[in-house]
Parts: C-alpha cells; structure tokens; sequence
C-alpha cells in the first residue's frame, strides 16, 4: 500500500512554517522562536496563553502541517489521528509544578502548572482546535531519530484506524542536568500522511524488506532526512 506525506510543519531554531512556503530545513541548537497564536489561528484560543512552551510548540507544528497539507479549515470533525515522539516531553513544567507542591505542603500547588504536567495533555487542545477525533498519543523512544513514531503511524493507517495521521517528534531543550544527556535537537517537526488518493503530496515512503523506512525507494535514517528529500522535489 502507498502511503503520501501530504504536509509538513515545523518549529525549529531556525524558522518555524511548512514545506509550501520554505525551501530549507534545519533541526539545530538554539534559541526556539516565540510562537504567538495569531500567526496559527484565525480566530483565538483563550487557552493557548496558559499552555506551556512544550505544548506551544506541538501546537504550532501541528498547524503549520495541517496547513500544508490544506487539512486547516474544517466544519465537521475528521477522523485524523496524532503520533507524537518525545525525548524528554514536560519535564520542566512536572518539575515546575512539584516546586509549587513542596511550598506550603502542596497547598499552593498550581492547577494552571498541573494541566499541562503531562507529555500528551496538549493533544486535547490540537483535537479541539482542530476538530479531530482520531487515536492520538506520545511515544518515549529509546532512539532519538523519529522513526518509530512514523512505523505506527503506518501501522496505524494500513488497519484503516485513520483516514489521515499526523506523526512527528516534538522535543524542548530539557532541563539541567539532563540537558547534558540529551540527544534530540530542541524543535518540533510533524508530517500528514495518508494512503494515496487525494493527494500526492511531497512523495511516497514504505519499508523495504529489511524494516528500513525508504521515501521514493531510497532508504533515509531519520525525520530531517525525509524533510530534505521533500522539499528538493
């Protein structure tokens, strides 16, 4: 079965957007961009102001993507379903949170902080900002390429569970002392796929014999290659 990458979206260091409008892709070191929701959304999400970054970041990724792949403006809700890969997810907001919970033996712990103290909390907001309703969750990979997310998501769509899939790694510059262990770039990088049919999109990808995942019958070894080999067609 063929299986499309219809868009893509990204938050990087070095600028955030979709392959329609950007012909270079970097995931780097670096200072991530201020997301501000005016530059995703038509209208205002009164709880985009209380997200923590790490859910901003998804968020916005998730919207550049839908963008690209013209899956951003709906009326009924879409069976479309979120794979998210994440190395370190939350940790700074579960630390901030236990910081208000040790004051005062937890009786000023932060409902605001507590909302967000779980790696998929901000899948919710993509499905209701969004109007999906398909299997959406977060994977802890023991490797840092991306790659795992994308097999389920194949998975995923060869079952028929979804009609589209979003997949991608979405992953904040962790906090000391972990951010000397960490081997994610800080980002967030996210594809639509889908079986083939309403679009072509960008190109196709499949595994060969070997598991290996290959886009137009060349074999890649992570989400950035694929990027790359996107946007030079």
């Amino acid at each position: 079965m063929i299986i499309n990458i219809t868009g893509i979206g990204w938050v990087t260091a070095g600028n955030m957007g979709c392959g329609k409008d950007h012909d270079h892709f970097a995931l780097s070191d670096g200072s991530l961009p201020v997301i501000e929701q005016g530059e995703l959304f038509e209208r205002p999400y009164p709880s985009f102001r209380r997200m923590d970054e790490y859910s901003k970041l998804g968020i916005a990724a998730i919207a550049f993507a839908l963008k690209d792949a013209d899956l951003d403006q709906w009326t009924h809700k879409r069976n479309i379903g979120i794979i998210v890969s994440t190395e370190y997810g939350c940790l700074g907001v579960d630390l901030d949170f236990y910081g208000t919970v040790l004051r005062e033996e937890g009786v000023g712990a932060s409902p605001a902080l507590f909302a967000y103290t779980l790696p998929n909390s901000f899948l919710g907001d993509a499905a209701i900002l969004f109007g999906l309703t398909g299997k959406s969750f977060v994977i802890n990979p023991s490797r840092p390429l991306g790659l795992d997310c994308l097999k389920l998501a194949f998975d995923s769509l060869l079952l028929g569970e979804c009609d589209q899939i979003l997949c991608g790694a979405n992953n904040l510059k962790p906090p000391s002392p972990f951010d000397r262990h960490s081997k994610a770039a800080p980002g967030a990088l996210f594809f639509v796929l889908e079986k083939s049919g309403r679009a072509s999109g960008y190109g196709r990808l499949g595994f060969n014999k070997k598991g290996v995942v290959e886009f137009e019958g060349k074999e890649v070894q992570d989400l950035s290659e694929i990027v790359r080999h996107c946007l030079a067609r």
